[in-house]
């Protein structure tokens, strides 16, 4: 089955092993080509990378053809994160909305289709679950993305989502390992930092983690957070206590460690991308995530050199990168013997049966569904990296199709009430907002609304933490497409 890169020594066919590249273009360039031929195992993919199921699945076959046991990796959560459909959005709730429906078997059933559908264009690992609980509100990147607050409920839903996913032959990558949950710096811009005690990082940040590995988790991928009660000095990514001692030794996990992306700047900015993968693969993990930003042969280059050099000055053990390079190999079997064995059509419906079911409303026994176009004013915060800004989110073109003539625009900073106010003219006015808790102005634009238009809906479509005010409140615990959809159903009565 495996391509032997025989043009290649052993050292330097390991250390292209471990790296997780990604690269520009909806086709695959010679570079990578070649680099497959060579020994590179894996290939990451972005949005930039997607346009269609039909180009994707063409794509992942021109990667077969060079080597056709490659790992074809994915940042797919559903939700607000999406590859798959960057475009239009996602057809799946996030974890946010199926941690507030709280049935297991609904997040079995809605990973499995959503891992049917990356198989089926060629994808056999996915950066996914997030089994981080989202104990502090403020967290800037995690917020939705987190099944919830509760330990216990994160954790029983990350192993049902982790079961089906790898029920649809995708390799199921739980992150971020030990729970980026707990911070208010997001990692793509700094280094965050929990200062939990260590009972506490058991029971809660861990136990998602716990529940993941019982459930067969077949990769997981590690945070770049600094948690001084495990190491005091490293980042979680480059500690061998967090990864060798915590990850492999106390919770008993053998599958495959990845990195978060290195090129984010709590690495990059501090360690830089080539002493930081050495020392990842020192600590213990077994493949190097890279190509979010930096996308090119030179970055592949660049980081193989400095795993060879880093084995050959003693500094990295040799057999430590031949035990990480095996683990990729090992999982590239997993994928293709699961892959044939997998058949069955699965739930096309289960995304919006979902979406549907995580609404939660407030205000409705009093609220008559709108039967004229409204008036929709999106409150729109930046976008995390995680996220990104070419996905769409809101409910204008759902309403639109239901309510023709509907119309919208897009609002930010002080001004934002007022000019929304004076957009809307006499039309209804619904307030699409995301995550207002954490955003003043946002809660400020609202305040102005309300006070001249009280019968305006107010559509929350990040985590639901304030209070709920409008003429009809509702949580959407996610931005996908087709929570956007479900909530418009309720507003036009549909």
């Amino acid at each position: 089955m495996t391509t032997i890169a025989s043009a290649t020594d052993t050292l330097t066919r390991d250390a292209l092993t471990v790296l997780q590249p990604g690269f520009t273009g909806t086709t695959a360039p010679d570079w990578l080509l070649r680099r497959l031929g060579e020994g590179l195992a894996s290939v990451g993919l972005f949005g930039r990378n997607i346009a269609s199921p039909e180009q994707l699945a063409a794509l992942t076959a021109q990667l077969r053809a060079e080597r056709d046991d490659v790992l074809v990796a994915i940042d797919e959560e559903g939700g607000d994160v999406t590859r798959l459909e960057v475009r239009s959005g996602s057809s799946f709730p996030g974890n946010h909305a199926l941690g507030a429906v709280d049935d297991v078997d609904l997040t079995r059933q809605v990973a499995s289709e959503l891992g049917r559908r990356l198989a089926a264009c060629g994808v056999n690992l996915n950066w996914a679950p997030s089994a981080d609980v989202n104990s502090n509100p403020a967290n800037p990147v995690i917020g939705v993305r987190s099944f919830g607050a509760d330990t216990a409920l994160v954790a029983r839903h990350t192993a049902a989502y982790v079961t089906g996913l790898q029920s649809a032959g995708v390799a199921a990558c739980t992150k971020h390992f030990p729970g980026h949950g707990d911070t208010a710096v997001d990692s793509h811009h700094a280094l965050p930092r929990i200062d939990a005690a260590l009972d506490v990082l058991s029971d809660r940040e861990l136990s998602p983690f716990r529940a993941a590995i019982a459930a067969g988790t077949r990769a997981v991928m590690s945070a770049h957070i600094l948690v001084p009660a495990l190491d005091p000095d490293h980042p979680a990514t480059l500690s061998r206590p967090v990864l060798t001692d915590l990850l492999r030794g106390d919770l008993g996990y053998s599958g495959l460690i990845v990195t978060d992306g290195m090129e984010m700047q709590a690495i990059a900015a501090t360690y830089g991308i080539e002493r930081g993968s050495v020392l990842a693969i020192a600590a213990g993990a077994d493949a190097i995530c890279v190509g979010g930003g930096l996308a090119d042969d030179e970055t592949v280059r660049r980081l193989r050199d400095a795993l060879i050099a880093a084995v050959r000055s003693g500094e990295l053990p040799e057999d430590r990168l031949a035990e990480a390079a095996e683990r990729v190999r090992e999982l590239a079997r997993w994928t293709a013997t699961t892959a044939q064995a997998i058949e069955g059509e699965g739930r096309t419906d289960v995304g919006l049966v979902a979406a549907r079911r995580a609404l939660k409303l407030t205000g409705s026994a009093d609220f008559t569904p709108l039967t004229d176009p409204p008036y929709v004013a999106a409150f729109t915060p930046v976008a995390n990296i995680a996220v990104g800004d070419e996905t769409p989110w809101g409910v204008a073109a759902e309403l639109n199709r239901l309510l023709p003539g509907t119309e919208t625009g897009t609002y930010t900073g002080e001004a934002a009430g007022r000019a929304a106010l004076e957009a809307s003219g006499g039309r209804r006015v619904v307030a699409v907002v995301r995550d207002e808790h954490r955003h003043a102005w946002m809660g400020a634009a609202l305040d102005y609304l309300l006070e001249s238009r009280p019968d305006t809906i107010v559509v929350e479509m990040g985590v639901p933490q304030a209070v709920p005010r409008g003429a009809l409140h509702i949580a959407t615990h996610g931005a996908a497409r087709v929570c956007g959809r479900a909530a418009a159903e309720v507003i036009a009565g549909e």
